[in-house]
C-alpha cells in the first residue's frame, strides 16, 4: 500500500503544472484582449491575435462583431440606350390621365360657377336673357299640353279599374245566378234569365276594357315616351341658352373694363362662340322635335279619341254589334281583364 501511495505521487510530480495548461478557458474578442486564466500569472493576447509563443486556437475563430452585417441593395443600371423602362412609361401616362382630369374638374367648375351667377343674376334682374318668344311660348305649350294628357291619363285609369271591379262582379253573379236555376226549379226561368243578362253584361264589359287598356297604353307612351323625349331635348337647349347668356355676359364685361392680355380675349371669344353654336343647333333641334312631335300628337289622339267615343256609346247604348266592330276596326287583341278569374271567353 505505501509503495502504491509513493509510486501515485511520483507520477503527480512528473506531470505537467496546470499553470502551463493549453486547455485553459479563452475569451475575448478579435482586436481585444484575451485573457488566459492562472493563479500565478497572466498573459495577454493583444489586438494582433497572438501572444509569446501562442497563436489562437484553429477551435475558436474570431469574428469582429462590429462589423456592418446588412447588404447593400442593388441598384439597376441605367439603361444605355437612354429610353424609358415600362415603368417609366406607365408612370407618364398616369400623370397625363391625372392631369386631364384635373383639367376636366377645373373647366366644370368654371362653367358651373358662370351658370350659377347667371341664374342668381336673371332672378335679381341684374342681367339679360337671350328670348326667343315665339318658340318658349311653344314650348310652355306644349308642357301644358303634357300636364292635361296626364291628367285625362289618371282619370282613365281609374274608370278602368272601377269599372273592372264592376265586371267581375256582375261574372260572380251570373255564375250564383246559374247555380241557384239548378237547385230551384220552381225558379229557374227567372235565375237562368238573369244569369244570361249578367252574362252578356260581362262579356261586352270585358270589350270595352280591352278598348279602356288600348287607350290608356297609347296615351301612356305619348305622355311618358314621346313627349318626354322631346322634353329632355328643351332641358338641353334651356342649359345651353344659360351658358350662351354666361359666357356673353363675361364677354361684354371683359371688353369695357381691364384691358386683358390679347390670350385672355382670344379665349373668351372662342368660348363665347362654341357656347353660341351650341344654343343655336340645340333651339333648331327643338324647333323640329316640337314639329314633329305636334303632328304625331295629333294623329295619335285622333285615332284614340274616337276608339274611346265609339267604345264606351256602344257599350252603354247595348249595342254589342258595334262595340265588337269597333275594336276589330282598331286591331284590338281581345285580353280579359279578369283572368285571375277564369272568365268565361277562356273556356
Amino acid at each position: 500500500m505505501a509503495e502504491r501511495e509513493r509510486s501515485i505521487h511520483e507520477m503527480l510530480k512528473d506531470a505537467p503544472s496546470l499553470n502551463d495548461s493549453c486547455g485553459a478557458v479563452h475569451t475575448g474578442t478579435e482586436g481585444g484582449s484575451m485573457v488566459i486564466g492562472s493563479s500565478s500569472s497572466h498573459s495577454i493576447i493583444g489586438s494582433g491575435g497572438s501572444v509569446g509563443p501562442f497563436s489562437a486556437p484553429n477551435s475558436l475563430p474570431l469574428r469582429n462583431h462590429s462589423a456592418p452585417t446588412t447588404p447593400m441593395s442593388p441598384i439597376s443600371p441605367p439603361s444605355g440606350n437612354g429610353s424609358l423602362s415600362p415603368t417609366d412609361s406607365g408612370s407618364g401616362s398616369l400623370i397625363r390621365t391625372s392631369a386631364s382630369k384635373i383639367d376636366s374638374i377645373k373647366n366644370w367648375s368654371i362653367s358651373t360657377y358662370k351658370c350659377t351667377r347667371q341664374i342668381m343674376l336673371e332672378k335679381l334682374g341684374k342681367s339679360q336673357r337671350t328670348v326667343d318668344s315665339e318658340l318658349e311660348a311653344q314650348i310652355e305649350q306644349l308642357r301644358e299640353t303634357q300636364r292635361k294628357y296626364l291628367s285625362i291619363l289618371r282619370l282613365t285609369r281609374a274608370f278602368s279599374s272601377h269599372f273592372q271591379h264592376v265586371v267581375v262582379t256582375q261574372h260572380a253573379l251570373a255564375d250564383s245566378f246559374a247555380d241557384l236555376a239548378q237547385k230551384n226549379p220552381e225558379l229557374q226561368k227567372e235565375f237562368t234569365c238573369n244569369s244570361e243578362t249578367q252574362r252578356n253584361l260581362t262579356k261586352n264589359g270585358e270589350l270595352l276594357l280591352n278598348a279602356l287598356n288600348f287607350f290608356i297604353s297609347s296615351v301612356n307612351t305619348l305622355c311618358n315616351k314621346t313627349i318626354d323625349d322631346t322634353l329632355l331635348t328643351i332641358r338641353q337647349y334651356e342649359t345651353a341658352r344659360i351658358e350662351f347668356d354666361a359666357y356673353r355676359m363675361d364677354l361684354e364685361n371683359t371688353k369695357p373694363e381691364l384691358t386683358p392680355s390679347a390670350t385672355a380675349l382670344e379665349e373668351t371669344q372662342r368660348s363665347y362662340a362654341q357656347h353660341k353654336e351650341q344654343y343655336e343647333k340645340l333651339r333648331s333641334d327643338v324647333a323640329v322635335k316640337m314639329q314633329f312631335l305636334d303632328e304625331n300628337r295629333i294623329k295619335v289622339m285622333h285615332k284614340q279619341l274616337i276608339l274611346l267615343h265609339n267604345a264606351i256609346a256602344a257599350y252603354f247604348s247595348g249595342n254589342a254589334i258595334a262595340l265588337e266592330s269597333t275594336l276589330k276596326q282598331f286591331n284590338i287583341k281581345l285580353k280579359s281583364p279578369n283572368a285571375a278569374t277564369g272568365s268565361w271567353l277562356e273556356q
